[in-house]
């Protein structure tokens, strides 16, 4: 257990990490690109929940050690895939002005609240 305590924790603190200096690079470097192709509230959107989500991942890390369920670490590494497909279409979405993606993005989302309602039922079970 303690492992997966470590991995999951790690990549919480490196996609909080991620979110804090893509959210600085879109705010400094992007904005101007961005505010002119209308998506710099998309991409502010992909940043908040990017970062929320890190949090969540670091927070279910320590519940997971501290519970010893692996149904806790599942709900973490959920929210890790949620947050990539969800964040990450857009991100591309807005850089690279590719419009299919957006339709992925709910396949994040969803895999974000599968792993929100995993922690539910690790609570539940506790």
């Amino acid at each position: 257990m303690n492992a997966s305590f470590q991995k999951l924790f790690m990549a919480g603190a490196v996609a909080a990490a991620l979110a804090v200096a893509i959210g600085a690079f879109g705010a400094h470097g992007l904005k101007p690109m961005l505010a002119a192709s209308g998506r710099l509230e998309t991409f502010e959107t992909a940043v908040k929940y990017h970062f929320y989500h890190a949090l969540g991942m670091m927070i279910l890390a320590i519940w997971a050690k501290v519970a010893e369920q692996q149904t806790v670490t599942r709900a973490g590494w959920l929210l890790l895939a949620g947050t990539c497909i969800f964040s990450g279409s857009l991100y591309a979405l807005c850089l690279l002005n590719i419009g299919w993606l957006g339709a992925i993005t709910p396949v994040g989302g969803v895999l974000m609240i599968i792993g929100w309602a995993y922690a539910a039922w690790a609570a539940v079970r506790s």
